[in-house]
């Protein structure tokens, strides 16, 4: 097969490898579209050392079953592994799961590759409503809805007249306005720095894009909730000014560092911190069918390119020259961009 390969930092190369072969309670599922998600971007980097190189990136797939009962079923892959034993499996939080695997760190290999070996239970039926490059969205839009999920247990005010600040226009930051749309909040506000992606953002209705430097967004609190799906000092900075007295900040950004949260403002107002990480197996089910019924809207922003092209698609969503929020790759080299 055809894998695209992290070598080092800034180092991507096609390479011909042998296919995976599958465990027992495993399948072997050809990737028909693949996301290139933010930390693909930080290990491309060398930043993150959980990923040495060399290694197969990628973890937002979706394809087709080749083996086993169920061949030929479209699937949308949770690439979340989890022991199923332990006390967060049992009560339903598998992402807490002690020993969790995930596709693109080792000892699993990632998804930017013809083929990947995964378990039976991490498989999602695509139905045929579904485009299977929209399916691929399923990941980045089920951290998106966990992430709302868990923030309006704990908002104290009517969503139809509450306010929102979401943090990033990358999928999660955009998955997670949509969902908030669709759940009826009165004002959603995304902050975009990059220029390209806000004119991509302004077209989908209901949403406030605006960028960093915007006088509109100048004073502290007025926010019900705020979304920071960044997560660096400087929007952590953001997050506690614009949460209002009993707000809430939900946190799935997870670029790092130590710094950035006003405890003390966060203290006397009583804003409630929430740190997020990826989804349950129950809100990945539910993001497939919001998927599939149309819920999250017409999600015209994805950009397709094949997998040989993905080291140049990285570079320009680094170099800031990419207005997708969301660029998926194609290893059975169907797409044309």
């Amino acid at each position: 097969m055809q894998a695209l390969v992290y070598e080092g930092p800034q180092q991507l190369r096609l390479r011909d490898l042998e296919n995976p072969r599958p465990e027992a309670g495993e399948a072997l599922v050809r990737v028909e579209r693949v996301g290139i998600c933010g930390s693909d971007l930080h290990a491309y980097h060398g930043h993150d050392d959980r990923r040495p190189a060399p290694l197969i990136l990628g973890h937002e797939p979706a394809g087709t079953v080749v083996s086993g009962p169920d061949a030929g079923r479209r699937v949308a892959v949770n690439p979340l592994v989890t022991c199923g034993r332990c006390r967060s499996c049992l009560s339903g939080r598998q992402n807490l799961c002690p020993d969790r695997e995930i596709l693109s760190m080792p000892p699993r290999e990632g998804a930017f590759a013809e083929y990947i070996a995964v378990p039976y239970t991490n498989l999602f039926t695509v139905p045929d409503a579904l485009g299977i490059a929209q399916a691929a969205l399923a990941e980045p839009m089920a951290v998106a809805y966990h992430a709302v999920r868990l923030a309006l247990a704990q908002i104290d005010s009517n969503l139809s007249t509450g306010t929102a600040f979401v943090i990033g226009g990358g999928a999660i930051g955009l998955g997670a306005a949509l969902v908030l749309r669709a759940r009826g909040l009165g004002r959603v506000v995304v902050l975009e720095a990059n220029p390209l992606r806000r004119e991509v953002l302004s077209a989908e209705p209901g949403l406030e894009v605006r960028s960093a430097d915007d006088a509109a967004l100048s004073g502290a609190g007025g926010c019900d909730l705020v979304v920071d799906a960044v997560g660096g000092e400087a929007t952590r900075r953001i997050a506690s000014d614009k949460a209002r007295a009993g707000g809430v900040i939900i946190h799935p950004g997870l670029q790092g560092g130590l710094e950035g949260l006003d405890i003390r403002r966060m203290t006397l107002q009583e804003i409630t911190f929430i740190g997020c990480y990826t989804y349950t197996m129950v809100d990945f089910a539910e993001t497939v069918e919001w998927l599939a019924g149309g819920r999250f809207g017409a999600l015209a922003w994805i950009e397709e390119r094949p997998l040989a092209e993905g080291a140049t698609a990285f570079a320009e969503i680094v170099d800031g020259r990419c207005a997708a929020p969301k660029v998926i790759l194609d290893p059975t080299g169907s797409s044309t961009r």
